[in-house]
This record gives structure tokens, sequence and C-alpha cells, in this order.
């Protein structure tokens, strides 16, 4: 007896709506409170159920945008807090990413291209620079850019 696919796509893609609908309403409470540990908590969680899924239906690009926020948010739990605006940044554009990826999903059926940038940028720690080509030279008051040497 074969698998009916199609049934198992359209639960992930209702389920994973309601994920990403609730990070995102997380994410604004952490723009408002970069404590709130309810946000945190649910991010956390929404991240690893949304990971999950994917994982089951081989959506592993899914799979791996998910996984790298489900651990950026561990490490989120751990300090307590959201530290800067780039970090709060790097979250919304996690979630911007998963949205994105889901869409696919529910316009072709199919797994959604990789996105090696965004995955890159979620897997660096904490307080490190993103995995963009440029970053500021490092004293105050300078503007000039120099190569990321943390990217290849």
């Amino acid at each position: 007896m074969a698998l009916d696919m199609a049934k198992y796509r359209d639960l992930f893609l209702e389920e994973g709506s309601e994920h990403l609908a609730e990070m995102s309403r997380a994410l604004l409470e952490l723009e408002k409170s970069r404590e709130c540990a309810d946000a945190i908590d649910l991010i956390f969680r929404m991240a690893h159920s949304l990971k999950s899924m994917a994982a089951s239906l081989g959506y592993d690009s899914i799979t791996d945008v998910a996984h790298r926020l489900e651990d950026r948010m561990a490490e989120v739990r751990a300090a307590g807090r959201v530290g800067t605006s780039e970090e709060l940044t790097i979250l919304f554009r996690g979630l911007e990413g998963l949205e994105t990826m889901v869409d696919v999903v529910r316009q072709t059926g199919e797994a959604p291209s990789p996105m090696p940038d965004l995955a890159e940028a979620l897997a660096q720690p904490i307080g490190t620079p993103g995995p963009g080509p440029y970053r500021d030279a490092g004293d105050a008051g300078a503007k000039k850019k120099t190569l990321n040497p943390a990217r290849p």
C-alpha cells in the first residue's frame, strides 16, 4: 500500500504555517522585550517542530535552516535574551527564509532549494560577524570595509 504523500504534505503546510505565524508573533514580542523567555522558548519549540516535520518528508533544505534556527535559539535561551538588534535581524531573516521555503512547497509540491547564506548566518555564534563578504574594519571611527576573513 503506497503512502499518500499529498496528505502528509498538506498536513505539513497547515501545521508549518501555524508554527511560522507563532514564530512571527514571538519575534515581534522579542522586538519589544528582548528578555521575553516565553517568546524565546516558543521560537525554539516551533523551529524544532518545523525541523522534525520537514525531515520526515525529506525537505532537507527546510530541515537545515530550521535546525540552525533551533540551535541559534538554544544559544539565545542560554543567554536569557536576544543581545543586539543585529541578532534580532538574523532571527527575522531565519523566519522569512523558512516562510519562503514553505511557500515553495505550497506552490510546487517539491522541496525548495537550499539557502546556504541563510544557513551560514544562522550558524554563526552569537556576537560574531555574519557571513557577508564584508565587515566593518574594526575601529569605531572607521567606515572602511574589509573582506570578512570568516567567509571563504
